[in-house]
């Protein structure tokens, strides 16, 4: 059964950071370039950051360059996005995908308030 389970969301500062997993099973994960997305409320899902098979390629959203890091660890089957610097207009649920087999995980939650 394929699964993408994303991971560590919640309630931040603005300023602060979160680190988001998102772990795959049920697929070849290392097979697979994976990409972040996000949604706010009443906003159609935009592309946040994507990442090669191998880690090597990643590419990011202008509204996230240097301050969001993607990254993969294909032995543990899972990609990470550290957020730092966060902003109130990060705000959003954040899904991963797999590109190559066009999976979607169920979203984790993000907010920035104070």
């Amino acid at each position: 059964q394929v699964q993408l389970v994303e991971s560590g969301g919640g309630l931040v500062q603005p300023g602060g950071s979160l680190r988001l997993s998102c772990a795959a099973s049920g697929f070849t994960f290392s097979n697979s370039a994976m990409r972040w997305y996000r949604q706010a409320p009443e906003k159609e899902r935009e592309f946040v950051a994507t990442i090669s098979t191998a880690g090597g390629y990643t590419n990011y959203a202008d509204s996230v360059k240097g301050r969001f890091t993607i990254s993969r660890d294909n032995d543990k089957n899972t990609m990470y996005l550290q957020m730092n610097s966060l902003k109130p207009e990060d705000t959003a649920v954040y899904y991963c995908y797999a590109d190559r087999y066009n999976y979607w995980g169920q979203g984790t939650q993000v907010t920035v308030s104070s």
